[in-house]
C-alpha cells in the first residue's frame, strides 16, 4: 500500500493529539509525518508509533511535499495557512469555522456526503462536532422517509471549549465540595465580559449570541445541517447548552419526516444498517445513550426514539458521540481515508 506524506498543525492540542491517536489506531497508511504547531509550542517532543518527532514551527513552505495536512490549531491558523498549504498541492481538512460555510469549500461527513469530494478546490471543512453527530443520524431517515424540520437542544462538554474549560470544570467542582469561593473566567465565552459557574450548572450559551438572539455554535448547526444535506430551505432551530460532562455531545433532536406511514421501528431498523450508527434503544432495558458511555469509540449513538404523541410526522430522537473523535479527530480522518478511497489523493 502505497503512503502518504501528512502533515498535522495543531499537533499539541487536544484535538491534534487525538487526531495522532486516530491516525494510530487506523494504521493510516503515512510515509512521512510532520508535526506543525505554533511558535510557543515548537519543540516539543511527541511519540508516533514509538517514534519521537520534533514539532515544528508551522510556516507555508512546512506544506511542500505533503499530500494531506490536518488543520486543528485555530481560526486564524487555518485562514493563514490553509490556502498556502493548498497552494503547495496538499490537500487541507480544516477543523475550524474558518472555511465551513464558504461556498467554494466542502463541508463533509463521509457517511453523508462523501461525494463532495469531487468538488474539493484543495480545501476541505470539518463541520461543527454537534453538527456531525445529527447529521449522520439524519441522514438514512432523510434518505428515505424525507425530511422537512429538524429542532434540536445541546447538552455539550465542556471539552468543546478547551483545556481550560476542563481545567475550570474540576477546579469548581473541588471548590464547591470544599466550600471554597472561586471566580469563573473561561465559560461561557473565554475573554468575553461576563464568565459564569459550570460546575453543578448548565450554562444556555455556546459561543457570542448574533443579532437574531441566537448564538454563533446554533447558527452553526442550522446553517451547516442545510449545507451538508444539500436542503437550504429545511426548517432547523437549535439551542445550544454546556453542561458539567468533559467529554461527549448530547442530543435531543425532534424532526418531521415526509412520509405519514412511518413507524418507530421503521426508524430502528433504518438506523441499525447505518453506517457509523450504533442503536442503543430498548427503554424497557434502560438502554440508552450516554456521554459517559460514548468516550473513546468513533460511532454516533441513538436511542429515545419516540413518535410525536400530537403530529404522526413527528419523532423524537437522542443522538449521543465522543465530540473529540467523531465530532473531530475522528471525522477528519475518516476524511482523509476518504480522499484514498476515493482515488482523489493518490
Amino acid at each position: 500500500m502505497k503512503g502518504f506524506n501528512i502533515a498535522l498543525v495543531g499537533a499539541t492540542g487536544a484535538v491534534g493529539q487525538q487526531m495522532l491517536k486516530t491516525l494510530e489506531e487506523r494504521d493510516f497508511p503515512i510515509k512521512e509525518l510532520t508535526l506543525l504547531s505554533s511558535e510557543r509550542s515548537a519543540g516539543t517532543k511527541v511519540i508516533f508509533k514509538d517514534n519521537e518527532y520534533t514539532v515544528q514551527k508551522a510556516e507555508p513552505d512546512s506544506f511542500n511535499g505533503v499530500d494531506i495536512a490536518l488543520f486543528s490549531a485555530g481560526g486564524s491558523v487555518s485562514k493563514l495557512l490553509a490556502p498556502e498549504a493548498a497552494k503547495r498541492g496538499a490537500i487541507v481538512v480544516d477543523n475550524t469555522s474558518a472555511f465551513r460555510m464558504d461556498p467554494e469549500v466542502p463541508l463533509v461527513v463521509p457517511e453523508v456526503n462523501e461525494q463532495d469530494l469531487f468538488n474539493q478546490k484543495g480545501i476541505i471543512a470539518n463541520p461543527n462536532c454537534s453538527t456531525i453527530q445529527m447529521v449522520v443520524t439524519l441522514e438514512p431517515i432523510r434518505k428515505k422517509y424525507g425530511l422537512s424540520k429538524v429542532i434540536v437542544s445541546t447538552y455539550q462538554a465542556v471539552s468543546g471549549a478547551g483545556a481550560a474549560a476542563i481545567d475550570e470544570l474540576h477546579t469548581q467542582t473541588q471548590a464547591i465540595l470544599n466550600g471554597d469561593d472561586f471566580t469563573p473566567s473561561v465559560l461561557p465565552v473565554k475573554g468575553d465580559e461576563k464568565h459564569y459557574q459550570i460546575a453543578f450548572n448548565a450554562i444556555p450559551q455556546i459561543d457570542k449570541f448574533e443579532d437574531n438572539g441566537f448564538t454563533f455554535e446554533e447558527m452553526k448547526m442550522i446553517n451547516e445541517t442545510k449545507k451538508i444535506m444539500h436542503m437550504p430551505n429545511l426548517s432547523v432551530a437549535a439551542t445550544c447548552v454546556r453542561l458539567p460532562v468533559v467529554t461527549g455531545h448530547s442530543e435531543s433532536v425532534y424532526i418531521e419526516v415526509e412520509d405519514e406511514n412511518v413507524t418507530v421501528q421503521d426508524i430502528r431498523n433504518l438506523l441499525e444498517e447505518a453506517p457509523g450508527i450504533t442503536l442503543q434503544d430498548k427503554p424497557e432495558e434502560q438502554l440508552y445513550p450516554m456521554p459517559a458511555h460514548s468516550v473513546g469509540l468513533n460511532d454516533v449513538f441513538v436511542g429515545r426514539i419516540r413518535q410525536d404523541l400530537d403530529n404522526k410526522k413527528g419523532f423524537h430522537l437522542w443522538i449521543v458521540s465522543d465530540n473529540l473523535l467523531k465530532g473531530a479527530a475522528w471525522n477528519s480522518v475518516q476524511i482523509a481515508e476518504t480522499l484514498t478511497k476515493l482515488g482523489i489523493v493518490k
